[in-house]
């Protein structure tokens, strides 16, 4: 394996070369990639990287973000207890050490505890710091979750407005949670004005991505004719997809409307 020829020279510190395929090989490992999948492994090249990462960070530069990565996988492996004993201060000290070169996901990351109460006390002003500083970097899923927090008033004044906002910036980066929330939001007025074909534009976004709730919601959509022409078969066709990914009111939705169809 050529990434293990390279990695085994890691007696030369803070080599970047070394450390890309030291890397490299740990993510081989993590993910079983040309290799069978051995956490334990792939943590202990993750360490190896991590370590160095720590010498290095007085001057991080975007050539450094192999250590961040590597500092963020470990963090995560230790959050996770994959490959190591499951320990919440371990995981925040090396997401703790990637955020502070910047690393967006880690920020999200140490939001998540604080949101979850994960080896800190719970502090849902503390998460929102966090969320924010990941949002602001672009991180889709960080922008999703900080709209969600301005939707339901978490850590922050309650804004309808400013939640779409971030579900928006999410969205129109793909994330699926992010486009159905902003669907909600046009369906039910709440930071924009009420308009039911930004409502379908969006569900149908995440729909197609396999949200179960968005292929429910189209399917409510449908039935009722909002925003669309009613379409009971198209309406059946949504929630039995819903159905299908797991979402048990799809399933109701769905039984309800094979027996009104056959009844006729």
């Amino acid at each position: 394996m050529g990434y293990r020829l390279v990695a085994d020279q890691h007696n030369i510190p803070s080599n970047l070369v070394y450390a890309t395929a030291q890397f490299f090989l740990g993510f081989m490992y993590d993910e079983g990639k040309g290799v069978k999948q051995d956490y334990a492994e792939a943590a202990k090249w993750y360490h190896l990287v991590a370590e160095q990462g720590i010498v290095i960070m007085d001057s991080p530069t975007s050539s450094n973000l192999v250590y961040t990565a590597a500092q963020f996988r470990l963090g995560n492996m230790h959050d996770e207890g994959n490959g190591v004993k499951q320990d919440y201060a371990e995981a925040l000290k090396w997401y703790r050490l990637a955020a502070d070169q910047g690393y967006a996901k880690a920020e999200l990351f140490i939001g998540l505890m604080y949101h979850d109460g994960k080896g800190v006390d719970h502090n849902d002003a503390e998460a929102v710091k966090w969320y924010r500083l990941a949002a602001e970097k672009g991180f889709a899923g960080a922008q999703g979750i900080l709209g969600v927090m301005y939707d339901e008033g978490e850590g922050v004044k309650q804004d309808y407005a400013e939640a779409v906002k971030w579900y928006r910036l999410a969205a129109v980066q793909g994330d699926a949670t992010a486009q159905l929330n902003l669907g909600v939001a046009y369906a039910d007025g709440k930071g924009v004005r009420q308009d039911y074909t930004n409502a379908v534009k969006y569900f149908r976004l995440a729909a197609v991505q396999g949200d179960a709730k968005a292929q429910f919601n189209l399917g409510v959509i449908y039935a009722n004719g909002q925003g669309v022409k009613k379409n009971k078969t198209i309406a059946k066709e949504w929630f039995g997809k819903a159905c299908d990914n797991g979402y048990q009111a799809g399933c109701d939705e769905y039984r309800k409307l094979n027996i009104s169809t056959k009844r006729r």
